[in-house]
């Protein structure tokens, strides 16, 4: 199956394709890691909304992310299951974390609060 883009049909057989947790002992675990991008959906939403910015949350569920699905693949999903109002919070984590290459996201503006609160971690 080719994914030359995502879609509510097919990102669920993308993530299973580049899921990759040994210690995972059966469907259960997959299903609680795809729950991290509603989390992080949430957590970027209270951010917009109140300016509440639980940060190291934020880190700590993109870093199981990235192991579980590799890097490109927990970008590309995380850049489907977020609403793209969120993106420049959600491009100051990418880059915090090494996820971004030189031409990703060159079109969406970093927030500069999220980007000063990032530099002092």
């Amino acid at each position: 199956m080719l994914f030359d883009s995502l879609t509510k049909d097919n990102y669920l057989m993308f993530a299973i394709k580049h899921y990759d947790n040994p210690q995972a002992e059966g469907k259960k675990e997959f299903y609680d890691d795809m729950k991290r991008f509603k989390y992080l959906k949430r957590l970027f939403k209270r951010y917009h909304t109140s300016g509440e910015m639980k940060e190291r949350l934020i880190i700590n569920h993109m870093i199981i992310l990235s192991n579980v699905f590799g890097s490109d693949a927990a970008k590309v999903l995380l850049l489907y299951k977020i609403d793209d109002i969120y993106w420049p919070v959600l491009k100051c984590f990418l880059k915090k974390l090494n996820m971004l290459s030189g031409n990703d996201l060159t079109h969406i503006n970093y927030d500069k609060q999220t980007q000063e609160l990032l530099g002092k971690i």
